[in-house]
């Protein structure tokens, strides 16, 4: 309270008005207390030379005898006037003796100089009045004069006093006035306060009400009991409130619904202000850049979006007012970027901002390149039995071949071929239906041990035959009962061993090793060999379509096999991984689960 500007100007206003009222009274007593003063000591002054006057009308000789007149002028210093006799000529005939007189040389001789009875006021006794002033500002000389007879003359006598601008009275009263002014000016102050006080008070609670909705809080509500303006000015605060809440919630409601259309959306976007600060974000974009590297991540601007590139569009954006676009491109990502223009929404012509849009293509740049190297691959391994066969069926169907030996070896190829070009498709089928989850079969417990034996007893001679060390290392022992479908299991194993016979040369060796992890309930089963090894650019395409390590070597095949091995195990709900050195050789390793039910199935 104590602290209300308000309250404090208000006061401050009553105190001057009060001081201010006050100094206007005493000024215009004292100025009325001067004029009072003078009149009443004129009047005094007149009627004493009134007194003079009945007697000389009474006793006109009174003057023609010296002795009398002697004795009328030697009695100034008692009457305090000081009289002067003037003649008919104008000539002083007698005057109060110097030594008696009440009026100073000075200014007897400025009132002299300056004398003409006929500015006198005529008074209805007879006598005429005119005050002179004096070099003192509290003194004003009061001239009153009166025919006479002198020596059978008529003669003016003229009277001369002091008038002072106050007495006693008047100063007693003005102190009085000034007392009394003091003492209500400060009886006045406790209810100006109560009053100020109390017309403060509601503004000071409107105020208090309005920071609280600047700050968010529309609960808050005015006094609407306050009587005239105050009330209708609560009621005011009151209907700006809900107003204000109602405006607000419809706001915050269409700002959720625009940024949960936002979050929905897959691209990263990004609203930035006109000095290029991000303003408004989507989810998306918090995880969109998650391929790329991030290289400072003390810049805010690049922890969002991590290309000084993109940055830069946004300023020439808003610089120009032109769209920008952009690829980014690398080895582990792709992204693809446009950048459009914010205006403001009364100025069109004024840019505000940008919005930028980003989407992560890397997976579709990716499929892209994938499509063209499949169609690629299609087209290579299906031309090659096929010139070769059109080579060897055209020159039979030329009669080029006489002999009956040389044209069974071309049946011969064109057979082999045939063969060759039905497993590919076969492959592609077989792939194509696992891919798309349409090629069913069942899977059941199974004991993978005797599998294991069979794939070894098979296997041995072959790997005998190319000059390979061919071995079965069991590192658990006896491998429990798991569940699959024994006949794909063989499938994979087969695949994986005739990819590893193809990379390893003579003299090296591959291995079959198993193992089981108890608390994972997990079997592993991996195809080791010591051959050439896979690339490191190389390993993570080594499961794809087509896809050919080392193709420079020309080795066969139609780059199906672990692409259709890794179907295989995933539709059983397995994996496979790769491991690899260049030059020291390769290790794929693929898992089946434990079986709850022991019981085999044969």
């Amino acid at each position: 309270m104590f602290q209300s500007t308000l309250l404090k100007r208000t006061m401050s206003l009553v105190i001057v008005s009060l001081v201010a009222s006050a100094i206007l009274a005493i000024i215009a007593f004292i100025v009325a207390g001067r004029t009072a003063t003078v009149d009443i000591e004129t009047n005094n002054a007149v009627n004493q030379d009134a007194v003079y006057q009945q007697l000389f009308i009474e006793h006109p000789e009174y003057l023609n005898d010296e002795a009398s007149r002697k004795a009328f002028f030697g009695t100034s210093f008692a009457s305090g006037h000081d009289y002067f006799l003037i003649g008919p000529d104008g000539k002083l005939i007698d005057s109060t003796p110097t030594e008696h007189m009440n009026i100073s040389a000075k200014d007897i001789n400025n009132v002299n100089n300056t004398l003409n009875f006929r500015e006198f006021q005529a008074r209805s006794n007879g006598l005429s009045t005119k005050r002179f002033a004096t070099s003192d500002p509290m003194k004003t000389i009061i001239a009153i004069s009166q025919p006479v007879y002198c020596n059978g003359e008529k003669c003016t006598l003229l009277s001369l006093s002091y008038l002072n601008a106050y007495n006693n009275l008047i100063i007693e009263y003005i102190n009085i006035l000034v007392l009394s002014t003091l003492m209500a000016a400060c009886f006045m102050l406790i209810p100006a306060y109560a009053l100020v006080a109390r017309m403060v008070l509601p503004i000071q609670e409107m105020n208090e009400i309005a920071m609280e909705y600047a700050s968010g809080n529309f609960s808050v509500r005015a006094d609407e009991g306050h009587k005239g303006e105050i009330g209708e000015l609560g009621a005011s605060f009151n209907y700006l409130a809900d107003q204000l809440s109602k405006s607000i919630s419809d706001l915050t409601n269409e700002k959720n619904r625009l940024q949960e259309i936002f979050d929905v959306i897959s691209d990263g976007i990004v609203v930035v202000d006109s000095e290029s600060n991000p303003v408004t974000t989507n989810e998306a974009i918090k995880t969109l850049f998650n391929r790329a590297e991030k290289n400072n991540m003390f810049t805010e601007h690049l922890q969002l979006i991590p290309f000084e590139e993109v940055w830069r569009d946004f300023e020439d954006c808003i610089a120009t007012g032109e769209t920008k676009t952009r690829m980014i491109e690398d080895r582990s990502y792709a992204y693809q970027s446009t950048i459009i223009p914010k205006y403001d929404s009364e100025d069109k012509t004024r840019i505000i901002g940008a919005t930028g849009f980003f989407r992560d293509i890397y997976e579709a740049q990716k499929n892209e390149h994938f499509r063209q190297d499949y169609v690629a691959n299609i087209s290579h391994e299906l031309r090659t039995p096929l010139q070769t066969l059109r080579g060897l069926i055209e020159p039979l169907s030329d009669g080029m071949v006489k002999k009956e030996e040389d044209r069974q070896r071309y049946y011969g190829i064109i057979l082999n071929e045939t063969m060759r070009l039905s497993r590919l498709i076969d492959d592609m089928l077989e792939l194509s239906k696992l891919q798309s989850r349409t090629l069913a079969f069942k899977t059941y417990p199974f004991d993978v041990n005797k599998l294991i034996s069979s794939i070894e007893i098979r296997f041995r001679p072959i790997m005998a035959e190319s000059g390979i060390k061919f071995s079965v290392q069991n590192t658990y022992g006896t491998l429990p009962t798991v569940n699959g479908n024994p006949d794909r299991v063989e499938q994979i194993l087969v695949i994986l061993l005739d990819n590893a016979k193809k990379y390893t040369p003579r003299g090296k060796s591959i291995t079959i090793i198993t193992d089981y992890i108890e608390n994972e309930k997990k079997v592993y089963i991996s195809v080791a060999d010591t051959g050439q090894g896979i690339h490191e650019y190389d390993i993570d395409h080594i499961f794809d379509r087509f896809f050919k390590a080392d193709r420079a070597r020309g080795k066969k095949g139609s780059g199906l096999g672990l692409s259709i091995a890794k179907e295989l195990l995933t539709y059983m709900g397995e994996t496979i991984k790769v491991t690899s050195k260049y030059e020291e050789g390769s290790t794929f390793t693929f898992t089946l689960s434990k079986a709850e039910n022991i019981d085999v199935w044969e």
